[in-house]
């Protein structure tokens, strides 16, 4: 109690004093000596200043922090003598020697009406006390969401404040609505964070319908929320269900034209318009979504070039020939496009349950094919659900938001290319919000991903980067980031993130809390598992080592005989 009302005193006590404007309307300096190393980059402190009538804290984040009095060179000469002892027997006063000149960026009072920051734009007077705001204070503005409430997730702590002072819960119906990006260098923690955030919105509070397309198959330790305590409320109890590369279906009618052009790629220009004939003739002969691989063939073929039979249009006309065969070796010959089955999206998405659809040794157009299809399936269920085009007893019919997030994003909204997923994704992103479908993209290469995808993603969480193309993709495309916190983006440390947009109320540096399931996203250990080979497989590889060197041992003596 002592200790917690020190903390309190502290706090209270001003920590420096302003000196006056700084070189943009919402920045002023100060200047504070701190002895204790409390001003830290990225540390909240606030003046107070009268508006509407009543005093106001107006908070603010220091952005840069500059000595103006350090100790004299000649009292660091001697590297085994501090300089504060120098100080002392010169009669300097210790706590003077340094004072430090530190930027703020104003963000304002919170406006409990509008739930955002207003900055008066009026600067402090010179003169006026700073203090640190304390973690209460912090704790009840700086998060959308509160935690374990309603639409909260909460994934972290502010990184300026000791672990646990400050959790920040972001608000789910921002980033649900109007998508979500992670983006991080490779082993900053981008996976471990997502799995925080599916932890959350799998929480009794949040219940979430989420669907997660896992290319390397990370996700599967969430089945572990299954038998966790924290996970259940009354009746509920979350569920989290797989689908591997064996267990996926895409029906062939289900594919679009442009699905197909792209599971074909180089045809010719004869063959683009022998495919768009077929593929219409197909939809009036059989019916929308009603016809098979093989009766996809024989349009291809009536509508081949002077075609007077099957077999003759195959054989006398080398476009059709090659079409026919083209579409024979990537529909027929593949595990995932079937005739009849079909995953049906109530298997893919309900209330309370994560779906992992993972797409491990699935050839890479393979992927954006089925994704493209998934989302657009999903969105054009929502939309005609919404409309009232679908009964409850319709198979498509959905009367709930859907979150899907998406692993290697760059993989299926690559910057300058064309793939079938891209056209998809930015409809999604463009439009998913009147129909609640949301959108959550992870990647390590964002200078890879599409700009306009990227831009589309209101609430961002940043993660260590270091390759100046992708920190350039992220200042061009995330508005909501400012200069001084993207120049923090190298110096993270794994496992700390800048959160920024429409589920926070100002851009934050936090540190993840822990995972309540294990990572499933860990590198392999190659030195531990060379060393577990020789422990377990060494004595009878020795063994068979041993016997071939005695076979080739009579091998030898034999031919010594005969010779």
């Amino acid at each position: 109690m002592e200790q917690l009302k020190t903390e309190n005193q502290k706090l209270k006590t001003a920590v420096g004093t302003v000196k006056g404007p700084g070189e943009t309307l919402h920045e002023y300096t100060f200047i504070a000596p701190d002895p204790d190393r409390q001003l830290k980059h990225g540390e909240f402190v606030y003046y107070t200043a009268p508006v509407d009538g009543s005093q106001r804290q107006i908070l603010g984040r220091i952005t840069a922090r500059t000595a103006v009095k350090l100790f004299p060179d000649t009292f660091m000469a001697d590297p085994a003598v501090p300089p504060h002892t120098v100080a002392a027997m010169l009669g300097y006063e210790s706590d003077a020697t340094e004072l430090f000149e530190l930027t703020v960026t104003v963000l304002g009072f919170y406006d409990e009406r509008l739930h955002d920051f207003t900055n008066p734009r009026v600067p402090p007077q010179g003169g006026a006390p700073v203090f640190i705001a304390a973690d209460e204070t912090l704790t009840e503005l700086l998060s959308r969401g509160r935690q374990g409430q309603l639409g909260s997730a909460y994934i972290g702590d502010l990184l300026s404040r000791e672990p646990g002072a400050v959790p920040v819960a972001l608000d789910v119906r921002g980033f649900t609505s109007t998508h979500l990006a992670i983006i991080a260098s490779t082993g900053s923690g981008k996976s471990y964070l997502a799995g925080v955030l599916l932890e959350e919105l799998l929480m009794p509070y949040n219940r979430a319908a989420v669907l997660v397309i896992d290319p390397h198959g990370e996700y599967d330790t969430l089945q572990q929320v299954q038998n966790k305590e924290e996970f259940r409320d009354g009746g509920y109890s979350p569920k989290v269900r797989i689908f591997r590369p064996h267990d996926l279906r895409v029906r062939i009618s289900s594919l679009t034209l442009p699905d197909l052009r792209y599971l074909l790629p180089n045809l010719s220009e004869k063959m683009h318009y022998q495919l768009g004939r077929a593929f219409r003739y197909a939809e009036r002969t059989w019916g929308e979504d009603k016809y098979t691989l093989e009766q996809l063939l024989r349009a291809v073929r009536e509508v081949g070039d002077g075609a007077q039979s099957e077999d003759e249009a195959a054989d006398d006309d080398p476009t059709t020939g090659a079409l026919i065969w083209r579409l024979g070796a990537a529909l027929r010959e593949s595990s995932i496009f079937n005739d009849f089955e079909n995953i049906e999206l109530d298997e893919l998405f309900q209330p309370g349950m994560c779906t992992l659809v993972q797409l491990n040794e699935v050839e890479r157009r393979e992927q954006q094919v089925i994704v493209a299809t998934l989302l657009r399936r999903v969105y054009q269920a929502r939309i005609d659900t919404e409309k009232g085009k679908l009964q409850r007893t319709d198979r498509n019919h959905m009367p709930f938001p859907v979150f899907s997030l998406l692993e290697e994003a760059h993989n299926f909204a690559p910057a300058n290319a064309d793939a079938v997923s891209s056209d998809q994704l930015k409809t999604i992103l463009s439009e998913g919000r009147k129909f609640g479908v949301g959108v959550g993209l992870i990647s390590q290469r964002p200078g890879r991903l599409d700009s306009d995808v990227l831009s589309q993603c209101m609430t961002q969480c940043i993660m260590r980067i270091t390759n100046p193309i992708d920190q350039n993709r992220i200042a061009e495309s995330v508005e909501s980031v400012g200069r001084d916190m993207l120049k923090e983006l190298p110096a993270l440390s794994k496992g700390q993130v800048i959160v920024s947009g429409a589920s926070v109320n100002t851009p934050l540096m936090l540190r993840v809390r822990t995972r309540r399931t294990d990572h499933g996203g860990e590198d392999i250990n190659a030195p531990a598992q060379w060393r577990n080979w020789f422990k377990h497989e060494q004595p009878t590889q020795a063994a068979e080592n041993a016997l071939f060197a005695e076979k080739e041992l009579e091998r030898d003596e034999d031919g010594m005989l005969w010779a």
